[in-house]
């Protein structure tokens, strides 16, 4: 089956304002074309504002009323410079950079002059150039994790070609379907050529070790018990698939991480046979993380990850996924539902702090480690239902989350909750800023010691494989190479 390709996503604001030029230069009114479209003027206000994503319905019939084809109604050329430059502000008003700063919208309207207008978004882009001139090396990462995530949100976390890889593979090696059985992982391996060696002295910045010269793969003996055995061995397949060599920089080693852990996880949850789980459960408003897990045989994180690259693409949910430590802060996440993540200046997400009420945050407090956790979040971006889980890991405890719009909650499992909460962050009032009588107790009278991660000052360490000592891993091929005949 060939990859198929996603389309872009329609530039709301762009068509705003192709919109409303084309209905001014027709002489018309908001009331007009409302009239003449079968909407509202309210509803065509908001379109024009770029607030709402029309269906294509919609669009057929304002292009017809302006007498324009619907490829000139979607051009993604603002129509004047003006508009571009409302555009502009408009798209940095709802960004990271605004929201991070505290700075009150500005309503972009007839009455903002054009100078004014051009000074706003000429100061803007030489506020991000100097945030990003300034950024040190901890920074280069945020800006390459912020890059993969709007690379991941715009074609919904599902990519074709890596599933197409998968769809190979297991083909190749005869699997009937449903899940892959750790002989079947050992299968895809002979399949490529390699032989599987389990050691006890893998280097201890490693998963695993991969031989290409004598086609072998080096796994650790001893399995954790929070870990999937599978998960190692697929990964250093999927490198090896997907051709990778040694990353360029740390944008490119966070593609190859995604990219491996994306096949390994269709590999493990084959994409046709958990769509037709996945589409029944929804039929049968079922849909539940847990039971996708289970009928796997996989971790729940790993669940939760591949839930998010097939619910957009086949069952129509919009979705986003967290992983957030016992400390609060925001590990990984992915949304394309609209819910807005905790984000410094530059859209960097990593290392936030969550909202405290948040389920991700919420779950901690929970003693019921067993059950699934729900809950409804109003947040200023809306209401989002959210289920969520703890799992141990040698750096703590972290919470997997996946949540979904309210309108959408219907289908899954816990949509009955009766848990919620309310979310006013970023407004620091909501659980930044400490009460008003703590504050004056103990503010000048306290001075806490923080914890630094190790990564604070060096986001890429030293070397072509982050984090890896490539002496020892050398060291370690030299002692277990076969010897030559």
């Amino acid at each position: 089956m060939a990859p198929t390709t996603t389309p872009p996503a329609l530039d709301t604001l762009v068509l705003g304002r192709r919109i409303r030029h084309l209905r001014t230069a027709r002489g018309m009114t908001l009331d007009e074309l409302g009239a003449a479209i079968g909407r509202a003027a309210s509803q065509v206000s908001v379109l024009e504002n770029g607030h709402r994503e029309p269906s294509l319905s919609l669009l057929t019939q304002v292009a017809a009323t302006l007498d324009v084809t619907l490829a000139e109604l979607l051009s993604t050329e603002p129509p004047s410079r003006r508009a571009a430059l409302e555009v502009e502000l408009e798209r940095a008003q709802r960004g990271p950079l605004f929201a991070s700063l505290g700075i009150p919208a500005v309503k972009v309207g007839k009455s903002l002059p054009t100078d004014a207008l051009d000074a706003l978004v000429r100061l803007k882009a030489e506020v991000q150039r100097l945030l990003t001139e300034t950024a040190a090396t901890p920074e280069e990462a945020r800006r390459a994790n912020a890059e993969l995530r709007r690379t991941m949100r715009a074609q919904d976390n599902y990519f074709p070609d890596l599933e197409e890889h998968a769809r190979r593979l297991l083909a190749a090696t005869n699997h009937p379907g449903g899940p892959l059985s750790q002989r079947g992982t050992a299968d895809i391996a002979a399949h490529l050529g390699f032989t599987l060696h389990y050691v006890h002295d893998l280097p201890h910045s490693t998963r695993s070790v991969t031989d290409l010269a004598n086609g072998r793969i080096y796994l650790p003996h001893r399995i954790s018990a929070t870990s999937d055995p599978r998960s190692p061995l697929l990964q250093a397949i999927a490198s090896h698939v997907l051709g990778h060599t040694e990353p360029k920089d740390y944008g490119d080693f966070l593609r190859q991480r995604v990219e491996t852990n994306y096949l390994a996880a269709a590999l493990l949850l084959p994409e046709e046979g958990t769509t037709a789980f996945l589409l029944e459960a929804k039929a049968e408003r079922r849909l539940s993380i847990e039971d996708l897990r289970d009928a796997f045989a996989v971790p729940y994180e790993t669940a939760a990850h591949r839930f998010t690259n097939l619910a957009t693409r086949h069952l129509g949910l919009p979705v986003h996924f967290m992983k957030v430590h016992e400390s609060g802060t925001l590990h990984k996440a992915y949304e394309n539902d609209g819910v807005r993540f905790p984000s410094d200046a530059l859209g960097a997400i990593e290392g936030q702090p969550v909202c405290k009420h948040w389920t991700a945050r919420m779950v901690f407090g929970i003693a019921d480690r067993f059950s699934p956790y729900y809950q409804l979040t109003d947040t200023p971006t809306g209401t989002f239902w959210c289920t969520s889980r703890v799992q141990g890991s040698s750096e703590g405890e972290f919470s997997v989350s996946v949540g979904v719009p309210f309108s959408h909650v219907r289908w899954f499992r816990g949509r009955e909750t009766t848990a919620r909460s309310v979310s006013r962050c970023p407004d620091a009032s909501c659980c930044r800023q400490p009460p008003t009588e703590l504050a004056t107790r103990w503010a000048d009278k306290s001075w806490p010691s923080a914890r630094p991660h190790a990564s604070t000052l060096a986001a890429l360490p030293t070397g072509a494989f982050p984090g890896v000592d490539t002496t020892e891993v050398y060291q370690f091929l030299d002692r277990h190479a076969p010897a030559a005949s």
